[in-house]
């Protein structure tokens, strides 16, 4: 493993009309590792958090980013990707959408992403390989009154 990255990223969980989650699949070449995520990644200068979720969620699935809501909760996280260890606190927004499985289209992902990217999926049951592994209460938190 080389360096430790702690670059500020947001994530988006995405809920249907039926509570299913929106989950993309990656596969890492380097440590051969086969995980779930929500959508989301790197903030860019300038941006907040709110507005990098926002763009991000357009990026890998081509939902409208005006659906993520400025709510959030903190996630620490600590994952390896890449051969780079991550080691930060992200913040997991929410959006949800009024249709059943809408359709993604992950139309602007860059090229390593393109490279990792095994599909996404509207799921009931979080898959065994979700990151981060708490993710079913950060969907608790997310929507709680």
């Amino acid at each position: 493993m080389t360096a430790v990255n702690a670059r500020p990223a947001a994530r988006v969980v995405c809920l249907d009309r039926d509570d299913r989650v929106l989950l993309i699949h990656w596969y890492d070449k380097v440590s051969g590792a086969d995980l779930w995520e929500p959508p989301g990644g790197g903030i860019e200068s300038g941006e907040t958090p709110l507005q990098a979720a926002r763009r991000e969620l357009t990026e890998e699935t081509g939902l409208p980013g005006s659906a993520v809501e400025d709510r959030w909760v903190a996630v620490d996280r600590d994952f390896p990707w890449l051969g780079v260890r991550y080691v930060k606190s992200e913040r997991f927004y929410l959006a949800r959408f009024a249709a059943a499985r809408p359709p993604v289209d992950p139309g602007e992902l860059t090229d390593e992403e393109r490279e990792a990217y095994l599909g996404c999926q509207w799921v009931e049951r979080l898959p065994d390989t979700v990151q981060p592994p708490e993710l079913a209460q950060v969907i608790e938190r997310l929507t709680a009154p």
